[in-house]
């Protein structure tokens, strides 16, 4: 099992199950679909975002635990239902309990970049500077998604703790372009060292 996906000692909930109880604050009552909409949306920036089948175990977990409760409406379609979540007390009390008396574990960085990088002799300067800079591109991306909401979530108190994340995340990619925008540099400089002539040649 995955670390990120670990359960805890406090009744074997998984760190993404109570990770959907918490989203579910932000709703009074949600599908599992737009729960996973949902996560696309926030999770993925800091943590990871769940697949459509494991928000649906994640669901019936909770759901058997009673920190979940789901009642059925008609769905798209003739004839199909669907069911909408929405936390209870009990999940509520659970919640902050895994916040105040567990403790945060060390984030796990797995890098595919910083991976390529670290194997790099093999591909050569220039591929890995390209690596590099392509990445620098896609970072921009990031940084413009987190920019518009934060813009969206700025003011709201309800929303208060989440723009702090926002936040963060930009601090944390505008950091990150930096150092591998600056790497980018360096290989290219030695990539030019590499192809001016000596003089013996």
């Amino acid at each position: 099992m995955d670390d990120l996906e670990r359960e805890t000692p406090d009744g074997g909930l998984r760190t993404t199950g109570y990770a959907l109880l918490g989203l579910l604050l932000f709703r009074e009552e949600t599908s599992g679909y737009e729960l996973k909409q949902l996560a696309d949306r926030t999770l993925r920036f800091f943590w990871f975002s769940p697949a459509m089948s494991q928000v649906y175990s994640e669901l019936q977990r909770l759901l058997e635990a009673g920190l979940v409760s789901a009642r059925r409406v008609p769905g798209p379609g003739r004839g199909r239902t669907t069911r909408l979540f929405r936390i209870t007390p009990l999940g509520r009390e659970r919640l902050v309990r895994w916040l105040e008396e567990t403790e945060a574990g060390f984030p796990i960085l797995k890098h595919s970049v910083a991976l390529r990088l670290f194997f790099g002799r093999l591909t050569g300067t220039a591929r890995v500077r390209d690596l590099l800079e392509d990445y620098a591109e896609r970072l921009q991306g990031r940084i413009s998604e987190l920019q518009a909401i934060r813009t969206g979530i700025e003011g709201n108190p309800e929303f208060r703790y989440p723009a702090m994340v926002a936040e963060w995340g930009l601090r944390y990619y505008e950091a990150e372009t930096a150092i591998v925008r600056d790497l980018a540099q360096r290989l290219a400089g030695e990539a030019a060292h590499e192809a001016t002539p000596s003089p013996e040649g």
